[in-house]
């Protein structure tokens, strides 16, 4: 299977999401002057543009993205080419609602944002199968594509009725009978024992406490049903370009993916990083996040998106001191990343994110934000041969594992103040202080390699698990339990 050195070729990939449907095409040469000037040689296209290739239901309008491929070729700028899927066009919602996710109170979430799609949706499905075809089959043989990137940070939920059908479905594969749903539910407390399928829904708003384990199984489902989402467009750009990686990129510690089982389907693994530049203990959630990815990944791994500057989604969105920029994307390198980028590359003028910094603000070239991009892109390009595809090696594994967490979040638990992501960074941060580089693990992976395995909090754990971590001890290795 092709990996992320496919795409680096002996560089550290700098560059990051460009959005030139914002901008008329005159500025879409200046752009290109800056990049080089700025030693960029990947930028991700089309992440957020299906209104623009299908403005209407099966129209196709690629000719503005033809001219960008092709200006970046002869530019020697390689691109990630993204499906759109994950921003549909307004005219989707409106024709089709059933594309439209549900909240648990029964709002439907129109558009007007992102993300507002139906993982269940077959109309959904439908569209976003049609659109990624299209792309692969026109753009797949373009000398300037290096890697796909698949929709973007994924992170629907949905308790509307094709999910709850859907729902049905999963379970029904994962239980076979209602005799063993009840069973594993403990359905015998507050008279909710179940004597139809399709009684069963989501957990929509109740008048008090939900289930625990239907809960576990709704967090469960989603993330598979996401994962089917990601596997169906991956499937079809591989089959037209099987020589190219394919990635989508998480989100730092996401509450809503089972990422262990997510990075088993990418060839590489990427993430979106924003520690918060005000947190004195800013760079020690950027080493978790980054050390979780290399894990994840088993290897180099994408920084995707990362701020130039200020975010805008924070209450007070700080702008970066000088020089923390090049000092948090080295860590990232340092931790085992083959490729620092960033959203955006210029700065919009309109919409929700005009706030949000780019590679290029809105001071221009001669701006600080872009005078320091500029330096850490030369930076990066005279250390790529000494690190590109360097290993990071590691005596101490913490574990993690989202049923775990999932599990354990629920209402009714012994304390409301035992937070698992503060937890995990306590002891992360115990490592990190000490100098002591760290992996981490599922509890059911291959512990032969540590001599310290830690395990901050897992409510919990399958038998395997169990009796991985037995052996890990009778092995001679030190557990370390919280």
């Amino acid at each position: 299977m092709p990996d992320l050195s496919d795409a680096t070729r002996g560089r550290l990939l700098f560059g990051g999401d460009y959005n030139p449907e914002q901008w008329p095409e005159a500025t879409w040469h200046e752009d290109v002057r800056l990049m080089k000037d700025a030693g960029v040689n990947s930028v991700t296209l089309g992440v957020f543009s299906w209104s623009k290739l299908e403005p209407e239901p099966g129209a196709r309008e690629f000719g503005w993205l033809d001219t960008l491929m092709d200006l970046m070729h002869d530019n020697g700028i390689d691109v990630v080419l993204a499906t759109p899927t994950s921003s549909p066009p307004p005219w989707m919602g409106r024709l089709h609602p059933d594309t439209l996710p549900v909240t648990e109170d029964g709002r439907t979430e129109w558009w007007g944002g992102r993300q507002h799609f139906s993982h269940s949706s077959a109309t959904y499905r439908r569209y976003a199968a049609a659109i990624t075809e299209d792309l692969a089959a026109r753009y797949g043989g373009h000398p300037s594509l290096t890697m796909w990137h698949i929709n973007n940070e994924y992170c629907t939920l949905d308790h509307g009725d094709e999910a709850a059908a859907a729902f049905r479905r999963w379970l029904r594969e994962k239980y076979g009978t209602l005799d063993a749903l009840n069973e594993a539910w403990g359905t015998a407390f507050w008279s909710q024992g179940y004597d139809t399928w399709d009684g069963i829904l989501p957990p929509r708003l109740p008048h008090y406490m939900r289930n625990p384990a239907q809960m576990l199984d709704f967090r469960r489902f989603t993330s598979d049903m996401l994962l089917e989402c990601y596997a169906a467009e991956r499937d079809i750009v591989r089959r037209h370009t099987p020589h190219l990686p394919v990635t989508s990129n998480f989100m730092p510690l996401w509450f809503g993916q089972d990422a262990w089982r997510w990075a088993g389907e990418e060839d590489v693994v990427s993430v979106d990083l924003y520690p918060d530049p005000r947190d004195p203990l800013g760079a020690q959630s950027g080493a978790l996040v980054q050390d979780m990815t290399r894990s994840q990944a088993r290897g180099p791994w994408m920084l995707m998106e990362q701020a130039a500057g200020p975010v805008n989604w924070r209450g007070v969105n700080h702008p970066k001191p000088r020089g923390l920029n090049r000092l948090w994307s080295l860590q990232a390198v340092a931790r085992g990343a083959d490729a620092v980028c960033y959203f955006q590359w210029r700065q919009s003028r309109q919409g929700a994110e005009k706030f949000h910094s780019g590679m290029v603000s809105h001071a221009g070239e001669e701006g600080r934000t872009f005078q320091e991009v500029k330096r850490l892109g030369a930076e990066l390009a005279r250390i790529a041969p000494e690190v590109t595809g360097r290993p990071i090696t590691a005596d101490i594994a913490v574990l993690h594992d989202w049923h775990s967490w999932w599990a354990g979040a629920q209402d009714g638990r012994l304390s409301s103040r035992v937070d698992y992501p503060d937890v995990l960074r306590a002891w992360h941060r115990a490592l990190w202080q000490a100098h002591l580089t760290t992996d981490f693990a599922h509890p059911e992976h291959d512990l032969t390699s540590y001599r310290v395995v830690v395990v901050p909090q897992l409510y919990a754990l399958t038998d395997a698990a169990v009796d991985n971590l037995l052996g890990h001890v009778r092995q001679g290795g030190t557990l370390v339990c919280g």
